[in-house]
Order: C-alpha cells, then structure tokens, then sequence
C-alpha cells in the first residue's frame, strides 16, 4: 500500500484542472498550474540533491511558491519541515541541526536570520523571491527551468510527511513527526465534516502556512476539496473584508484575535461577504465574540480543538449537530477523546463524565512521536493515548469542554509562548535576580506575556529597566514571544520547596 500527501494537490490537479486552487493579489492560479509548478520544484530540488527522506526546511512568507515548494518537495517523497517566520537565528539553528536539514529553502526578506542559521549548522541554502543578488542560488530561478517530473513518489503510509516543531516545558522545540497517514485522514475527515468543503466553496486564506491550523485545515483540507483559497500575504481586517466581499469568500478560518478585529474593522465599512460557515481555533473563543460576530456577518462560528501533536484537528462544533457555544464539540471520526486523571502519569486512568481531567486522545491523528525524544515520546504517548497536558471535561452527550491548561503555556493571539523559554533569555541579563513569565488577561491576544522580576542589587526598577528587558527580549526570541509588561516585585511568592508559585503570581497580576 502506498499513500502521499502530495496526492492532495495531485488528485485536485487531475479532476479540476482548470478550477482556480488559488488566488494571490487578484492573479488567480489553476489546479494544473500549481501542481505542474509543484512537479517543476521537485525537479529542481531532485537536481540538488534532494531524495525520499530527507529533510527540507521551509522559511517561505505566504505567496503562491508556499505550496508549490512543499508540495514539490513532498512529491519528492522529502519530509517538509516548515519554519515559524518570526523566528530569530538561533531558533532557526536549532531546527535545522535537530532535524539533520538537508536544505533550507528561504525567502529573500527571511535571509539575514535563516541565512545565519543555516551557515553557522553547515546547511545548504536555497532562496525565492529575491529582489536583488543575494549571490546564493535561487531555487525558483531553476524550478522555473526545469522540466516537471512525471509524477509524485509513492510513499508508506507510516513514512514521514512532516516535522513540526512545537514547544515544550522545557523551552527547547520538540519536533511532531507526522506520518503521510495521519495527515490525509486528517484532511480527508475534517473536509467532510466539521468543513464541510465542497469544490465550489471559496477559503479566506489569512493564517500563516508555516502553521498547522493555517497549512492543514486550510492549505492542504481546501485542496483536497478542490476549492479555492484566497491567499493573504499577512492577516489585515479592512483589506480581509475587501477580499471576502470580492471574491464571494463563503469560508473563514482563524483565531479569537482575527474575529476581534474583523468586528472592528466592521464598524465603518457597511459591506458584508456572504459568507457561509467560519472555523475558530488555536485559542479558546469568548462567547460573547462569537455571538457578536454572528450578529453581525449572520454566520455561524464553529469553535473546535486541535494540537500540533494531533495533526491536528481532535474535536470541532459541527452542523452535523446542534453547537454548544462555549465547548469544542465532539471529536472527529475516527478520533478517541477521554478525561484521564492528572495526577497519575504512568498510566491513563479514566474519569467520569463532568469531571476535569487530562484530555487524551487516540486515533489515526496522532503523531509518530517527537523527533530525537524518545523520553518525551513517551511520556506524551501512554497506553496508545496521547496526553494533551491541557485540562477539560467530557458532558454526558460528548461534548468536549476546555477548562484550563496543564502546564504554563501562554497562548498569544494563536501562538503558544513557552514560559521557561523566555525566562532563560531574561534571566541573562545582569539587572535580573530572578524572573518568572506568565500569562496575563488581554482583550486582544487572549494572553499577553508579562515578565515578573526582581532586580539584581544596585539595580532600580521603573520604566526605563522594564524597557531595557523588553528591548534585550526582543532582540533575542521571536516576535510573538518577548514581554510586553514588566511588573517588579521585592520578592517571589514561594512554595515549600523554593519553587516560584507562578498561579499567585497570575492571580496577582489579574489572571
């Protein structure tokens, strides 16, 4: 049995041909026109030396070449890696030596930090979309001599398709390891339902492609369908309004963030796009916004739940039965969802329904295991169930409810922020005594980063130390990362043994 991800693309490609896959600054591009540019990449890439297997890291901004390279590569029978573009040198540099790259294909504007990775780990760099001579070698220029391979490679189901990196507690990225099989059956079941794609619908496609949620419930689930995706380069409400109503959007993806801001950009620009359905995740969903983005666009939000780890759809609201505004639904064909108690880690052990517990999944969705960890691995994956570390609970119809997180994570406008990461950027600049980062309430964001801190002695806390850590932070983690608050303190609160108790330290600030 063989089974490839690039049979998305491929299989659209050969049923509609001349159907648009997508759309980019008004330029509308055909299933045969993506797939044959996806069958030129492979080529060129073959050319360089890439073979079934190997490991090729994108750092490519959202242009139609996003999916042309990585389904190229794909077709390969390569393993894409893609990269957060938000990323600095030595986070990139880290992937690239973890992952054993093979090559990092990067956009010109992404050169000066992936270009610095890539040569201080010893990989080959190929870039796009230049607009002057970097002096390395284009990797469109050659895709766009070459001559497209014949077809794509089949692959084992087990094989690899994708790593993807997620942080753990640790503050050091885990590698996900997702198998073709995962994938597929992740898009062949989400397009069916809770999607509900059909070959006709039109995709705002407005999250980054370097994401899970933005890459495959939306990149890889619409090509499946062969339905169309408007591609924004970056998400910007006024001009996703102005999209949505030109081009007959009947679809919507993103997080709470993106709601928020298509409701204000709502408030002076009277047209509304007839849309259909829309699809929140990556962070939890306030009723009140959905409820007022249903007043105002009369389309229904269907919030669901997903992990990097799960391919990543585990449970979605869905119209095959009635929403419950403030749960995630119930999980997706095929997919097993329970509510283990916490505290035992060794083993899942479960709990009634109504009471909090760990969420745990089984089912065709979950990953290989992390890349490298096998520690981690196995810790993540118990009895065949993957533990999520995030709190919730199961009602006696299924439906699943998200209460809390297990762990520190802060989730940010969508994207998760690892506390321990950003404490041992802070923690090495000499004003520091100690630090703690937590989470902290945000209108906008859902969460913002806030740094707790107390000073080194001789050194004086106010406004100008708290923009002198922002600054230092900043310069050292990913734009999404760094704190935007500083809030000082004479002391930590502590536990009984010495540990930081970071929950009276959100209380503290509001959380």
């Amino acid at each position: 049995m063989s089974l490839s991800l690039a049979a998305v693309l491929a299989d659209s490609a050969g049923r509609r041909p001349d159907h648009p896959a997508l759309v980019f600054d008004g330029e509308p591009f055909s299933y045969r026109e993506l797939w044959a540019g996806a069958k030129r990449y492979a080529s060129a890439l073959r050319d360089q030396g890439v073979a079934a297997g190997d490991r090729v890291v994108l750092l490519l901004p959202n242009t139609p070449e996003f999916p042309m390279v990585y389904f190229g590569a794909l077709a390969l029978g390569a393993v894409v890696v893609p990269v957060h573009t938000l990323l600095v040198a030595e986070e990139i540099h880290y992937i690239l030596s973890d992952c054993d790259a093979r090559v990092l294909i990067c956009g010109a504007a992404l050169l000066e930090q992936g270009g610095e990775a890539a040569d201080a780990a010893g990989v080959e760099v190929l870039t796009m979309l230049e607009d002057f001579d970097t002096g390395r070698l284009r990797l469109d220029v050659l895709a766009g001599a070459a001559a497209e391979i014949e077809r794509y490679e089949p692959r084992e189901p087990s094989d690899l398709a994708l790593i993807l990196y997620t942080s753990g507690t640790t503050g050091k990225p885990k590698g996900a390891m997702l198998t073709h099989l995962s994938i597929v059956l992740n898009v062949s079941t989400t397009m069916l339902s809770p999607f509900d794609f059909h070959a006709d619908d039109v995709l705002l496609g407005c999250l980054p492609l370097f994401h899970t949620f933005g890459q495959i419930c939306g990149m890889a689930t619409c090509f499946r369908a062969g339905a169309t995706m408007v591609l924004m380069s970056r998400f910007d409400a006024r001009a996703a309004l102005e999209l949505m109503v030109e081009q007959n959007c009947s679809l919507f993806m993103g997080v709470p963030t993106m709601y928020v801001a298509l409701l204000e950009a709502a408030e002076d620009e009277p047209r509304r796009p007839k849309l259909d359905r829309a699809f929140s995740g990556g962070s939890s969903l306030p009723v009140a916004l959905l409820e007022r983005f249903e007043a105002v666009f009369d389309c229904p939000i269907y919030e669901g739940y997903g992990l990097t780890e799960t391919s990543p759809v585990v449970a979605y609201n869905q119209r095959a039965w009635p929403t419950r505004a403030g749960t995630v639904g119930k999980p997706i064909w095929g997919v097993d969802v329970a509510i283990a108690r916490a505290e035992t880690e060794d083993r899942i052990e479960p709990v009634p329904p109504g009471e909090v517990g760990e969420i745990v999944v089984r089912g065709h969705n979950v990953m290989a295991g992390y890349l490298n960890r096998p520690e981690a691995t196995a810790s993540a994956i118990v009895d065949g169930w993957f533990r999520s570390g995030d709190l919730g609970f199961l009602d006696d119809d299924g439906y699943l409810s998200i209460v809390d997180r297990k762990k520190d994570m802060i989730l940010r406008g969508g994207y998760n922020v690892y506390p321990r990461e950003i404490e041992e950027v802070l923690a090495r600049h000499p004003a520091i005594a100690q630090v703690a980062v937590v989470g902290v309430p945000d209108e906008r964001y859902g969460e913002e980063v806030c740094a707790v801190v107390v000073t080194a002695p001789g050194r004086e806390p106010g406004p100008e130390l708290a923009a002198e850590l922002v600054a230092w932070s900043k310069k050292r983690v990913a734009a999404y990362k760094y704190p935007r608050r500083v809030e000082f303190l004479d002391a930590m609160p502590l536990g009984p043994s010495g540990k930081i108790l970071k929950r009276e330290l959100a209380d503290l600030l509001g959380h």
